[in-house]
């Protein structure tokens, strides 16, 4: 977590962070993180319960939002809330974000569409929602990618596409809003130990691909070492901050990993059996389930007729 005695001097400390996805996992550990760093947090997320379970935990003053990054209206409710409880943020990390894996022909074509709305077009429902007062604080956005973005894997494809989209995203608003003062980072984890990982080696092309990566490549980390680091990047106002600090080193060779991936790709596609490549088709972690099934719930009340 953040180091002791150094919140003291931290330039984090008085502001205001907004964390999206912030009842679990990364976005919980983060929040910790920047609260331990003096800041005051707005958690955002979908489930209430653990949303507030995670609030319980933090050292400094904190605000809990429900709201649906995929929901405008929402978000800037969520916005205008922060800004009269604690004035404008200077730190926002678009952090939610869900998964889904199995065969593309096999996954429900709503269900693909979702995790990019998530991913992608939460973060810049996100962005829209709170740049004006990044503007006001010259503060620094962070957007969570993923080193799925460097080379896109097999049985993931709408996660893979929406992380690559979420870095191009950020890459554009960099450059549109640097004369405003406004810093734009990008997350790059690696393998994380959240729930959305938890059934990762269940899927044999995933299982290949990650058993073929060196042995120092293959580590888990803690979503509080990964919050540590992206928390050092944050104070910093880092363009890129990569999770571990070996990634940065990956950068140069990404236009080799497509054909890496293929390739190991290619020979366990053939190795298995159709029926074991749709074992576990769907929504990925406790998180995705929870958004999915609120999706689907709201969605058949949308579509329910009327009395």
């Amino acid at each position: 977590m953040y180091p002791t005695g150094r919140a003291q001097n931290s330039p984090l400390r008085g502001r205001v962070a907004v964390v999206t996805g912030a009842a679990r996992g990364i976005g919980e550990a983060l929040a910790r993180c920047l609260s331990e760093a003096g800041m005051r947090v707005a958690l955002l997320g979908r489930e209430a319960q653990p949303l507030h379970a995670a609030a319980s935990a933090l050292t400094t003053p904190s605000l809990c939002v429900e709201a649906d990054v995929t929901d405008t209206e929402a978000l800037d409710g969520a916005a205008r809330q922060v800004a009269d409880r604690f004035g404008d943020a200077s730190v926002v990390v678009a952090n939610a974000g869900v998964a889904a894996g199995g065969p593309f022909r096999l996954t429900d074509p709503g269900l693909w569409r979702h995790v990019v709305d998530v991913n992608l077009t939460g973060s810049a429902n996100t962005a829209r929602a709170f740049l004006p007062q990044l503007a006001h604080t010259h503060g620094y956005f962070l957007q969570i990618a993923s080193t799925a973005a460097f080379g896109s894997a097999p049985m993931m494809s709408a996660y893979c596409a929406s992380k690559a989209g979420v870095e191009s995203f950020a890459q554009a608003l960099r450059g549109e809003v640097e004369p405003d003062g406004i810093a734009v980072g990008i997350a790059y984890p690696h393998w994380t130990a959240t729930d959305m990982i938890t059934g990762l080696d269940d899927h044999p092309v995933l299982r290949a691909l990650r058993a073929h990566q060196p042995r120092f490549a293959r580590r888990v980390h803690t979503p509080e070492q990964v919050a540590a680091w992206l928390a050092a990047g944050v104070e910093r106002r880092s363009a890129q901050i990569y999770a571990p600090s070996w990634l940065r080193w990956c950068q140069p060779l990404r236009p080799l990993f497509p054909a890496l991936v293929t390739r190991v790709a290619r020979r366990e596609l053939h190795r298995t059996s159709a029926v074991e490549l749709a074992s576990d088709t769907g929504v990925m972690g406790a998180v995705g389930r929870a958004d999915w099934e609120a999706y689907t719930s709201a969605a058949r009340g949308r579509s329910a007729p009327s009395r």
